[in-house]
């Protein structure tokens, strides 16, 4: 299976790579911008599925994704983004879309989506769909205050800490204190870990 994933958070990208690495039986590229992605599709094509995030440069939303199919028809192309409404992921289907894939998505069902979606199906997670809740807290949730959750979600998503600190209105030195008590709660060294032990667990 050959995955190219197209999206400008380096830590997300890095750590589906990773996912997708340890699956076995698949190569992965990986792009920041949509001219990076259009560059290697001219060079590497066919793959089994291209993901685009929604939100990286070059895309402007989903003009990106029209653009891509017309310019390698028959190609299989998805979305992935962190925030994007129902109604974007149904346009999205819509124009052609392989399928739509949140960022919040467990990393195991990321990964099977992808191979999912490289099968020549059609995906979109129903619990998105539905906006259905969790029926049970999740047990790494549980062990951290709602800050230390927001700031962890932050670092799942590739953000840095001044992206952090913006987001939640914080200053960045308040949000490197945040990270290194995540790193003690979780037991992990750096920020890939974290994320990866924080998608393992489905929180996000």
């Amino acid at each position: 299976m050959r995955v190219l994933i197209a999206d400008d958070h380096d830590l997300l990208r890095d750590t589906l790579v990773a996912f997708l690495d340890a699956a076995g039986g698949t190569e992965t590229l990986s792009a920041a911008t949509l001219q990076e992605a259009t560059a290697i599709l001219e060079k590497e094509l066919p793959f089994d599925i291209v993901l685009l995030d929604l939100n990286m440069p070059g895309m402007n939303g989903l003009d990106g994704l029209t653009k891509t199919l017309e310019a390698f028809p028959g190609q299989r192309v998805a979305i992935i983004s962190g925030n994007a409404t129902r109604d974007i992921a149904e346009t999205a289907l819509a124009q052609g879309a392989a399928g739509f894939i949140p960022k919040t998505l467990p990393a195991k069902s990321l990964v099977n989506a992808i191979k999912f979606m490289a099968m020549g199906e059609q995906y979109m997670p129903i619990d998105f769909m539905t906006a259905e809740e969790p029926s049970a807290p999740n047990p790494l949730a549980e062990k951290l205050t709602q800050r230390e959750t927001q700031v962890l979600q932050g670092l799942t998503e590739g953000k840095s800490n001044k992206e952090i600190a913006r987001d939640l209105d914080l200053t960045e030195p308040t949000i490197k204190l945040h990270v290194k008590t995540l790193y003690r709660k979780l037991g992990v060294a750096n920020r890939t870990q974290a994320a990866i032990m924080a998608r393992e667990a489905g929180l996000f």
